[in-house]
């Protein structure tokens, strides 16, 4: 498993429900993995040693090291170690703007989006999405960090403005009011949903996220919203996905694909075995030498 931190409640599970499957399981951080590029024998190393002997490798890479742990990542599908999500894939998903569009052509239900270059066009951004309240996100944020809530028009332009001229890249969403700060988590290995939560923001925040005091309680997702996050875990070429919903009066909108979901607000609200379902995947689908990108843009 390529990790930072063994410490989190994720890699620990994962290295549990490995250990009692009979695996043999080992965290490598990923900033301290080495990479031989070669034409004929792509190598890695660790710590100086070189890496050999492994049938699968389970990125968990965190959204500040995407660039080294992507390049980590394809060595190891150079040297034909299978992944559990593909280089490729994690891309996509890590690029907000880039996930947008391949899900936007798909014909996948998503929340208006905007974005633009000049921070002049501002009020033109926020009128295209439908006019203040709106939703500003930094392409690169994680976890509802980076999310803000444009109130009014001013308040939006003036964030939209600061941000553009600052060089950092945003989208601009309409705000789905109706969703009433709570959003759907869907959990989507090898092409089906395996749990759902609802999260529902903390007091006086408009963002669900655990990480930022929401709650969770287990769901029963309807079949529209099954499709819809079966669909997108496929579109981007995702064995496993976290992916995040809001129902709107439209139905299901998409706000965000998370290649690296984290187990414990699913686990503990569901109450099921995910971290086992993942292995049990991986020893389903797993073939030594053969890795297969999927997806498509």
């Amino acid at each position: 498993m390529l990790a930072r931190n063994p410490n989190l409640y994720s890699h620990r599970r994962i290295v549990e429900a490995a250990e009692a499957r009979g695996h043999t399981i080992d965290i490598l951080n990923t900033l301290r993995v080495t990479m031989n590029i070669t034409s004929h024998r792509p190598e890695a190393f660790y710590n100086g040693e070189k890496l050999t002997g492994y049938d699968a490798v389970i990125p968990r890479i965190g959204a500040s090291i995407t660039f080294y742990g992507l390049a980590v990542l394809r060595q190891f599908e150079m040297m034909g170690i299978w992944p559990l999500n593909e280089s490729v894939a994690i891309g996509r998903s890590r690029d907000k703007l880039r996930s947008m569009q391949i899900l936007a052509r798909a014909g996948l239900g998503l929340p208006v989006t905007a974005f633009a270059h000049d921070p002049k066009q501002a009020s033109e951004v926020i009128r295209m999405v439908g006019g203040a309240p709106v939703v500003i996100k930094l392409l690169e944020g994680t976890q509802g960090i980076g999310v803000m809530l444009g109130e009014t028009e001013n308040s939006a332009r003036s964030v939209i403005e600061a941000f553009r001229g600052a060089n950092v890249n945003i989208l601009v969403q309409e705000f789905i009011k109706e969703a009433d700060a709570t959003d759907i988590r869907a959990l989507v290995i090898g092409g089906k949903v395996v749990a759902s939560m609802m999260r529902k923001g903390g007091e006086g925040d408009f963002r669900s996220n655990l990480h930022r005091g929401g709650e969770a309680k287990s769901i029963r997702i309807t079949p529209e919203e099954r499709s819809t996050a079966v669909r997108a875990a496929k579109r981007l070429g995702l064995n496993v996905a976290g992916v995040d919903m809001l129902r709107s009066n439209h139905g299901p909108v998409i706000m965000e694909v998370n290649s690296s979901p984290g187990l414990e607000g699913i686990e503990h609200a569901t109450g099921k075995d995910i971290a086992t379902l993942m292995i049990r995947f991986i020893e389903e689908t797993a073939i030594a030498g053969k890795t297969k990108t999927r997806g498509k843009g």
